[in-house]
């Protein structure tokens, strides 16, 4: 019996002592639609890895029920059926940074446009091809603001979420992978944390099948994010309708930019970025990043690949 106490005793000392030197873990499961990856340094983190895992479901089941349009129960869903909701620190945060970037993007980022998403079967109903009327009412619903659709934000916040956890338990080298990225400081290996871009083909659904080249970090603490035209679409009279949405016109982009990755101080910031990019196109995205010294960028178009001075970039060689 004292023996099996001892060693009870021994396992929780050995589960909860720091490490002393780089010591990488991983956690994964599934969230928000998909997979997520944690990576990070366990060096001078004395909670124990089980904990670890268990507060980080703990956010992402949090972030589910305050934040999703396809979980009913939420306070999104309920807050879109017309419910009072008591929002929680989740919503509240997101809602006031979905307003900053609304403003600093010129309404390009704008999560009020649930209406226009919906009619053109992006959101969270099944829409149909609209006629002009049909745009018109949408276009003034989302000017009412009664709905809203964080998808072009929700997966950054929740990697800063998660980043802020860890931060709070003295990490200090990390990668979250939500389909949006935050990383900082160095990896196994030692290096800055290198990231695959995936090349923005129609069909190209299997993130890092298909790359078009490897962003490198350099070790600083940034969001890094994609947002392209290339998975979600519908062809009608031969022509592609993406699910980028103008909010402003209230109809799909048009124009021959195909991926905008964004690299940002934050992953909220850097999601909303990069749904403004694409939102704008080439000439005035480039000139959105060039003007703000903190974020950095890479535009794929059709015909060609722009790059900001610091978004370090390796193209894949085939």
């Amino acid at each position: 019996m004292k023996s099996s106490y001892f060693c009870l005793i021994l396992l929780a000392i050995i589960i909860s002592a720091s490490c002393t030197k780089d010591c990488f873990i991983a956690v994964s499961g599934y969230a928000q639609g998909g997979t997520y990856t944690v990576k990070f340094n366990r060096k001078g983190v004395r909670v124990p890895d089980y904990r670890i895992k268990t507060e980080i479901d703990s956010i992402l089941n949090a972030v589910d029920f305050s934040l999703s349009g396809y979980n009913k129960a939420s306070l999104l869903s309920r807050y879109n059926a017309g419910e009072t909701i008591e929002p929680d620190i989740h919503f509240r945060t997101v809602t006031e940074l979905s307003s900053k970037y609304k403003e600093i993007t010129g309404g390009a980022f704008d999560v009020w446009s649930a209406p226009l998403f919906d009619l053109w079967g992006f959101g969270f109903k099944s829409g149909e091809f609209p006629d002009e009327d049909s745009v018109q009412r949408a276009l003034s619903a989302s000017k009412e603001g009664r709905t809203l659709n964080f998808n072009a934000i929700a997966q950054g916040y929740t990697c800063d979420a998660i980043a802020s956890y860890l931060h709070s338990i003295g990490v200090k080298d990390m990668l979250v992978d939500i389909g949006e990225i935050y990383c900082e400081g160095h990896n196994p290996s030692g290096k800055p944390w290198s990231i695959g871009i995936d090349n923005p083909v129609d069909g190209n659904n299997d993130p890092g099948a298909d790359m078009r080249g490897v962003w490198q970090s350099g070790g600083r603490a940034c969001g890094i994010v994609t947002s392209g035209n290339y998975r979600k679409f519908y062809i009608r009279d031969g022509k592609k309708y993406a699910h980028t949405i103008d909010p402003r016109t209230g109809h799909p982009v048009q124009h021959n930019l195909l991926s905008a990755t964004i690299v940002a101080p934050t992953a909220s910031e850097a999601d909303a970025y990069a749904t403004a990019c694409m939102v704008w196109g080439l000439e005035e995205a480039s000139a959105f990043i060039l003007s703000h010294k903190e974020t950095e960028g890479l535009l794929i178009c059709s015909d060609s690949i722009w790059t900001s001075p610091g978004f370090y970039f390796t193209p894949e060689v085939n």
